[in-house]
């Protein structure tokens, strides 16, 4: 019993973003370098989503594959008192043999009483027997399974920390930094955001590519069906502002129908020059980090930061265009 608690508690401890307006077809200013993140972040990025939802999926089956183990052995422990006084029966019965047995009787009717008591015996020593050996291959069984998943767990768990270095450093390559101004990200966590309805996954716990087949909302072009999406789910927690999806021409996740700008205004764009603008944009950016594993969001740009879903922190971005009039979303 103590290598099974041992076990017990190993398993146990690993489981531990408007009013909708007619835009044009271009969706924001033009930003030819807007999300210049190279393929090899983005291979990077679905490795590490993959890994992360393989990683859940082995921890919720370890969870049900405790309660499992902790069912087996119930009925096992309480079954092993029931075969044992059935053994002893048994053997009491057992060295006159079931001849025996019978012809010490002492009347017909304990003849019958006798035969039907030995009858019995049988039944429930066979029924009792299948129900042991039953529970024990399940304990046995569901400690094998635990130990697979807590070693699959810990094998995408690297893949974890592999693909979030990677990312770190194509991100520095692309010029982000960790210089991060406190007064900036000051909104970016909030406690209260509201949890987005999950996007479908793969089979695998990752986010599959898409292609660009459903109406865009915010423009003439199209978007997949994640970025639709997570556009609804946005609107749904009360970001309705002016939005721009699609955009003909150029690199990148706006012609793919796979990224976002939200303005922080009802029409147009503008630089955040008051603080109901700037507090707008903090708090889509907070919904948009805080649900990016359930919606698939691939980065977030907001005010010169950038939020890579494989690195998981804020660093600071110097591309193009400085981010301060709107947040973009990009999505895998």
């Amino acid at each position: 019993m103590s290598d099974l608690r041992r076990l017990l508690t190993a398993a146990l401890a690993c489981l531990t973003a408007v009013t909708l307006l007619a835009a044009p077809a271009s969706a924001a200013p033009d930003e030819k370098g807007d999300g210049d993140l190279s393929a090899v972040l983005e291979t990077t990025n679905r490795k590490y989503v993959a890994a992360k939802g393989a990683v859940t999926a082995s921890r919720k089956k370890q969870k049900q594959l405790t309660s499992r183990l902790r069912a087996a052995e119930a009925r096992r422990d309480a079954l092993i008192p029931e075969v044992n006084q059935i053994a002893r029966q048994q053997y009491q019965i057992g060295d006159l043999g079931t001849a025996g047995y019978l012809l010490n009787a002492g009347s017909s009717g304990d003849f019958l009483s006798k035969a039907v008591s030995l009858e019995e015996i049988n039944r429930l020593h066979d029924g009792r027997l299948r129900e042991l050996n039953a529970a024990i291959h399940t304990v046995e069984s569901s400690k094998r399974q635990i130990d697979a998943e807590v070693k699959k767990e810990q094998e995408q768990l690297t893949v974890l920390a592999r693909q979030r270095e990677a990312a770190r450093k194509q991100l520095e390559l692309i010029g982000g930094s960790t210089g991060i101004n406190p007064s900036i990200t000051s909104g970016f966590v909030d406690a209260d955001s509201k949890i987005a309805a999950p996007a479908p996954r793969n089979a695998g716990g990752g986010f599959s590519p898409e292609g660009c087949t459903e109406k865009d909302l915010t423009t003439s072009g199209c978007v997949t069906k994640r970025t639709l999406h997570m556009y609804k789910e946005v609107r749904k927690a009360g970001f309705k502002r002016f939005a721009g999806c699609h955009r003909t021409g150029g690199p990148f996740e706006h012609p793919k129908g796979r990224a976002c700008d939200w303005s922080l205004q009802n029409r147009g764009f503008a630089v955040a020059h008051n603080d109901d603008m700037r507090r707008y944009g903090n708090d889509l950016t907070a919904f948009l980090v805080r649900n990016a594993d359930r919606l698939g969001i691939y980065y977030v740009i907001w005010y010169k930061q950038i939020w890579f879903a494989a690195g998981n922190e804020w660093r600071s971005y110097s591309g193009p265009s400085a981010h301060t009039d709107h947040v973009h979303i990009s999505m895998l």
